[in-house]
């Protein structure tokens, strides 16, 4: 009997250790399952699951459900959840590094968006270090072009609507183009658009083609504006509490999800793009008038962006432009 209750002891400790060892990570993104950049996140979190022999799960919250996108940094910041995603644009106002992926006209296609997303990465990888955070990796969206119910042949046509803006950056568009500002979320813009709440939008051919926008908009005016990129990142106390095993599996997981996803938006941007005509959207390149009305606001931004921003935007926009 001694010797059936010490294996039962034994069984039960190692039970114990088993349970213990296993590590659960919620994590809170604002795009919905359907997304590309929600599918690379999912298959990352089975990347590692499967590296670290499920001692580390990650389970992914599309949609914005289980933290508002506003607050997904805020709460991996204040250790709430330990890892999240974001549009990174969306934190422009806390610090300028966060804005340079999203200033118009800068880097205008995938070559110029990756250089520039090279000069970023040391600052960026600084700013997040200072706020507890750590990047795994980052991929862009494609490009960005204007969604309307007409065409829009130059910057005289955007004056007064009413211009949806997630961030800063496209806040200071709205601005400079004479329209009205008016902050509104993906999953809110069919709603938005049917109340008169907005009227144009920036937006890449992915958001329109998730957003339905066939049943709301008739023309996209295909200006490559600017490649804005989402961030996966992580508290660092969080992923510093893990093995020398599981770190690895994460960051090795992140660096093939970086490269997946980047490629994964090319073939969005082609795929979407042929969506949106196939819908019905009547896909326009830019009027002179209105490519070199925007360029001019462009350079507006980035001269506003690198005053901010000193030194260090100053030091990225030389890095980029060698």
């Amino acid at each position: 009997m001694r010797t059936v209750a010490v294996v039962a002891a034994c069984l039960s400790a190692c039970a114990v250790t088993g349970v213990a060892a296993q590590t659960k990570w919620d994590m809170p993104t604002n795009y919905a399952a359907s997304a590309f950049h929600t599918k690379n996140i999912e298959q990352f979190a089975r990347d590692v699951e499967k590296a670290t022999g499920g001692s580390l799960t990650i389970a992914v919250h599309p949609g914005g459900t289980l933290i508002k996108h506003t607050e997904i940094k805020g709460a991996v910041r204040d250790g709430k959840a330990p890892i999240g995603e974001i549009l990174i644009s969306l934190s422009a106002d806390e610090a300028p590094v966060y804005g340079l992926d999203s200033i118009p006209f800068l880097a205008t296609g995938y070559d110029g968006a990756r250089k520039l997303y090279a000069a970023q990465k040391p600052f960026l990888d600084k700013q997040l270090a200072n706020e507890g955070l750590m990047l795994l990796f980052s991929v862009p969206w494609p490009p960005q072009g204007i969604y309307a119910k007409r065409e829009i042949a130059s910057l005289d046509d955007l004056k007064g609507i009413k211009f949806r803006v997630y961030n800063s950056m496209t806040k200071r568009v709205a601005e400079l183009a004479g329209a009205a500002p008016t902050q509104i979320e993906v999953p809110d813009l069919p709603a938005a658009f049917a109340s008169g709440r907005v009227d144009v939008m920036i937006t890449s051919a992915s958001s329109g083609v998730q957003s339905k926008a066939e049943e709301y908009l008739t023309h996209y005016i295909d200006t490559q504006a600017w490649l804005p990129r989402n961030m996966v990142f992580v508290n660092k106390d969080a992923f510093d509490k893990l093995s020398a095993a599981e770190k690895t599996a994460i960051t090795d997981a992140a660096k093939v999800a970086e490269e997946r996803g980047w490629k994964l938006s090319v073939e969005e941007m082609t795929i979407k793009t042929a969506a949106l005509k196939a819908a019905g959207i009547k896909v326009l390149p830019p009027s002179d008038a209105l490519r070199s009305g925007l360029t001019k606001i462009g350079d507006t931004i980035a001269a506003e962006w690198a005053s901010a921003a000193g030194a260090d935007g100053k030091n990225m926009i030389e890095a980029y432009r060698k």
